[in-house]
């Protein structure tokens, strides 16, 4: 508890943990607010909280999480982020091993996406009242000539969807993971910054209607949220949806769709038809990529919904997720 007082020990930890990592001028003003440099032009900021369990898993850590959730938030709006500030909550006990592991990789991941870790907050709660470590993060991004911002209301009818790549690989990670399943799997999480994707895709075509990274609720939630917000229906193909065949196999065990699964390193995007293949060649040739595929497009619907053609001609409509699917996923 004495970590979180404010005391002497709070130092030590602030100084060898957060300020040996998180090493750039700004942070080390040291002063109750940090100071940055002038940004030009329209801002994007947005804030998140991580209570992932488990803390660590094939593929990340929280601490990985918290950075690469912050950044694709801010890139997928088309924005370039520039800076992260980040609280923990940590639950007496926690071993200081593990904070450092997590800083550390928290560190890694902003420095090799170019963002900066510019302010923070350490609380220490009593043993049995949290859970091991929890992290809230805000993140600052700036629109810049080359990156302008994105709005649903420019959908169209016939405009197409991407999705990055394979879906569902985060959500069964963390679900074999925490379940204790035994059962033998290579399956890691996509937990990855999205922002040099964005970045690529927004250079070669400005017909890109709008971009979202579906996380909780996976690609059906974030599509039908589109659905929702923008006015129009939209199908999606399932003999072009993107998918690992062990992942497939695990929600077919679990009973689950994987559509509603979540993903860490994954963008959909909606853009004009007259560019989706140049986008998606681009897309393509992005680590991130490899794998995207076109998997539907915005249509006359009878009734505002998502809806899939299954494999075999039937269609029906993709309603919102309810409940808690997979709780604690991020």
């Amino acid at each position: 508890m004495a970590h979180g007082s404010g005391g002497e020990e709070s130092y030590k930890l602030i100084e060898e943990v957060f300020y040996n990592n998180f090493n750039n001028e700004e942070l080390l003003q040291q002063n109750d607010s940090t100071i940055v440099d002038e940004i030009k032009g329209k801002i994007a900021i947005t804030t998140d909280s991580f209570v992932i369990d488990p803390i660590f898993f094939p593929g990340g850590d929280i601490g990985k999480l918290s950075v690469c959730g912050t950044i694709n938030d801010l890139a997928v709006s088309g924005a370039k982020p520039l800076y992260i500030t980040a609280a923990f909550i940590i639950e007496e006990g926690f071993q200081i091993e593990s904070l450092k592991k997590i800083v550390k990789s928290m560190a890694d991941t902003a420095k090799e996406a170019g963002v900066k870790i510019v302010a923070g907050d350490t609380k220490v709660v009593e043993k049995g009242r949290g859970d091991k470590i929890y992290i809230n993060t805000t993140g600052i991004g700036e629109f810049t000539k080359e990156r302008y911002e994105l709005n649903m209301k420019n959908i169209r009818i016939g405009d197409k969807i991407i999705l990055s790549g394979t879906m569902g690989d985060h959500g069964m990670c963390i679900m074999n993971e925490r379940e204790k399943l035994d059962i033998e799997s290579s399956i890691k999480s996509d937990c990855a910054t999205l922002n040099t994707l964005t970045a690529d895709i927004m250079s070669v075509s400005k017909e890109i209607k709008i971009m979202r990274d579906p996380t909780r609720g996976g690609v059906a939630g974030t599509l039908n949220e589109l659905v929702n917000s923008g006015g129009k229906s939209m199908m999606i193909y399932e003999k072009d949806l993107p998918i690992n065949e062990e992942v497939t196999s695990f929600c077919e065990i679990l009973g689950i769709d994987p559509l509603y699964v979540a993903n860490e390193g994954k963008l959909i995007c909606i853009v004009s038809s007259c560019d989706a293949e140049k986008i998606i060649n681009v897309i393509r040739s992005h680590s991130l990529g490899m794998d995207a595929e076109i998997i539907g497009e915005v249509v006359t619907g009878q009734r505002k919904a998502l809806y899939i053609k299954t494999e075999l001609g039937a269609m029906k409509i993709l309603p919102m997720p309810q409940g808690e699917l997979l709780p604690r996923i991020c």
